[in-house]
């Protein structure tokens, strides 16, 4: 009986490790080395997208942050959240120092390319467990590191039906809001120091 045949069951001598296990992998160790981009810049854009909703779901900082450019915004959904990926990673590090950051899927995405490559824009709708449905849009440029993210749009569509309701609604808030912040303090009564000992 052959060597090779005896009392042995077939082994691969260099296993190609799963999609799965590789991306498992990535986001478990943000230092792991970056698989090659797909030869399509419009896969290449996706592939990067998805990477980054994954590192959010698994609280992994590191590998999120390392897809932005380093002059990347991230723009919420309220008015105010307009952050720099500085201002960006503060707000968020309670989130993932806790380990469960947030979890947004994308169910569909349009990517677009400028005629030079180096630049992409996108549009995806999002499912998301806090938000419901959510859109996401913004652009990311290619660096020799691969395609990195440099601004973020995270909106919440409303229905054209509620539109009316909703924005009433912002208007009164609006008002209140500014109305708090323009009148005056009530001056606390005037009282006369206790005795000291």
């Amino acid at each position: 009986m052959p060597l090779h045949t005896a009392n042995t069951h077939p082994v691969e001598v260099n296993p190609v490790p799963s999609v799965s296990l590789l991306l498992l992998t990535l986001a478990a160790n943000p230092a792991a080395p970056v698989p090659p981009a797909p030869a399509d810049p419009k896969v290449a854009v996706a592939t990067v997208l998805d990477d980054w909703h994954r590192a959010a779901a698994a609280a992994n900082e590191a590998r999120y942050f390392a897809l932005f450019t380093p002059d990347a915004v991230f723009m919420g959904t309220d008015g105010t959240e307009r952050w720099t990926v500085d201002q960006f990673r503060v707000w968020s590090k309670p989130f993932f120092s806790k380990g469960k950051a947030w979890s947004f899927k994308s169910v569909s995405r349009n990517v677009f390319l400028s005629k030079d490559g180096q630049t992409a824009w996108f549009d995806e709708a999002l499912d998301t467990p806090n938000l419901g449905p959510a859109r996401g849009s913004g652009v990311l440029v290619k660096e020799p590191a691969g395609w990195r993210i440099a601004q973020y749009n995270l909106s919440v569509p409303i229905p054209n039906d509620l539109m009316g309701e909703v924005t009433n609604r912002v208007a009164a808030y609006t008002k209140a809001k500014a109305a708090q912040t323009t009148t005056p303090a009530t001056p606390a009564p005037k009282t006369t120091p206790a005795p000291k000992p």
